[in-house]
């Protein structure tokens, strides 16, 4: 592994000095273990630790297959899906490598009795395997999370419907939470080269999540003037689709929980913001039964910030918790995208306000392999940045993951795999200092 890093950290290593060098025969990998999966049983999902499942280990470099890449990966970052497969819930993500590893004999790698995991790196391609023409050992990249097989019709209009459609890292083993990660060719793109590694892993997932969900024509199809309500506006996705909004003309109105995260929406540019803790937002009278009085209280705040207009968009991800609010103040025609339900996956809302307001839920899930390089693309021209906070070492995975799973974070949390120390892996000084103030945007709170 030393010689790996010396290879990246040196200016003058070519794409053949990468191609000569050695694999280990092993690499240190952040692992969930297959006879662990009980260890929670009876606990809260909120009483449930992830630095007791989180095991930090050495393991064997997989068989490089037909269409993929062993990338050396300098850093990474926590997800959420990284905290479900962690307290191994909605359940244990074995299941899914178990069905893929039924599908080929090549997919049977990924059938172990631990899951290397994590949906982000930045990192150093090492190796590619048959049919890759586009990437060669010592390219500089990023990975997106979307794993595809593509051998059936139904993936080849949206690559998002592809039967076997996977989020790597979560659904696949061989994540990003190490030292080197197995990734499919067609998941690679150009690391932006005015951030650092930890810069560069943050966005991934979270960014391509966000564009598809609120800028693409697959998701709410965001245009200028736009009125877009958007929770946790200043999280690991809302701080991304606060950005998107922005950047595109459109009215962000942010929904926060504290004073600081609203500071940080305002840092971002956004003005209408809303502190649902400070006006003390009560969408729920009991476990069971949701108050629409706080809905039209709720509407009625949006209409104080938006020139008494109500919302077309609402980025949803929070779930049960706001998902009745979310319907019940989005305009006649408009639409409400989810992506995720962070609060419970159970959603309730009054369909009276949905069918006879001709309003649209539209489900949204990562994005295919053109909308993650889109949403690269506008990181890498300084359109949207990073928006890390925080970085662990590799040996401190679990903690990050407990802070995120406690919400004691802002932004994106990164993680350091390969590389030795925070702020390396620039190569274009100038573009950087033209963006710094913003890229450091989520650490100076």
């Amino acid at each position: 592994m030393k010689d790996i890093l010396d290879a990246i950290q040196s200016p003058d290593s070519t794409p053949a000095d990468f191609a000569a060098l050695p694999l280990p025969e092993s690499y240190r990998a952040i692992t969930v273990h297959k006879d662990e999966t009980e260890m929670f049983a009876g606990l809260e999902a909120r009483d449930k630790d992830p630095r007791k499942s989180i095991h930090l280990d050495e393991v064997p470099v997989p068989e490089l297959g037909p269409g993929e890449a062993l990338v050396a990966v300098m850093a990474s970052s926590v997800n959420y899906n990284s905290v479900w497969t962690s307290i191994f819930e909605p359940l244990p993500t074995f299941g899914f490598l178990e069905r893929y590893g039924k599908l080929s004999e090549l997919t049977r790698r990924h059938d172990l009795p631990y899951h290397i995991i994590g949906s982000d790196l930045a990192g150093v391609v090492l190796r590619t395997g048959p049919g890759v023409n586009a990437w060669k050992p010592g390219d500089e990249v990023v990975a997106h999370c979307l794993s595809v097989e593509l051998e059936s019709s139904d993936g080849h209009n949206d690559t998002m419907l592809d039967p076997e459609q996977r989020i790597w890292g979560f659904e696949t083993n061989f994540g990003g939470l190490a030292e080197i990660a197995l990734v499919k060719s067609n998941q690679l793109m150009p690391k932006p080269g005015h951030l650092s590694w930890e810069e560069a892993a943050a966005p991934g997932l979270v960014n391509s999540t966000a564009y598809r969900q609120l800028v693409s024509r697959n998701g709410a199809g965001m245009k200028q003037g736009d009125n877009v309500l958007i929770w946790g506006a200043s999280g690991g996705l809302g701080s991304y689709a606060t950005q998107f909004a922005l950047a595109g003309g459109a009215n962000p109105i942010c929904v926060v929980s504290s004073p600081q995260k609203a500071e940080i929406c305002r840092s971002m540019g956004a003005e209408a913001i809303i502190d649902r803790n400070a006006e003390d937002y009560r969408f729920w009278k009991d476990e069971h039964t949701q108050d629409p009085r706080e809905w039209k209280r709720f509407g009625k705040r949006i209409r104080e910030l938006t020139d008494g207009e109500d919302v077309d968009i609402v980025f949803e991800h929070p779930g049960r918790e706001t998902f009745g609010a979310s319907v019940y103040v989005t305009r006649k025609g408009g639409t409400i995208v989810t992506c995720a339900s962070t609060s419970g996956y159970n959603h309730e809302y009054d369909n009276r306000y949905l069918w006879m307001s001709l309003k649209r839920i539209i489900g949204s899930h990562f994005a295919n392999y053109r909308e993650a390089w889109e949403a690269n693309r506008l990181i890498a021209k300084g359109k949207i940045h990073p928006t890390l906070s925080r970085v662990y070492s590799l040996e401190d995975t679990g903690q990050a993951a407990y802070d995120v799973h406690r919400n004691l974070h802002q932004g994106k949390v990164g993680v350091l795999c390969m590389a030795p120390e925070e702020g390396l892996g620039v190569r274009d000084e100038e573009k950087r200092a033209k963006h710094v103030d913003a890229i450091n945007r989520f650490r100076n709170i």
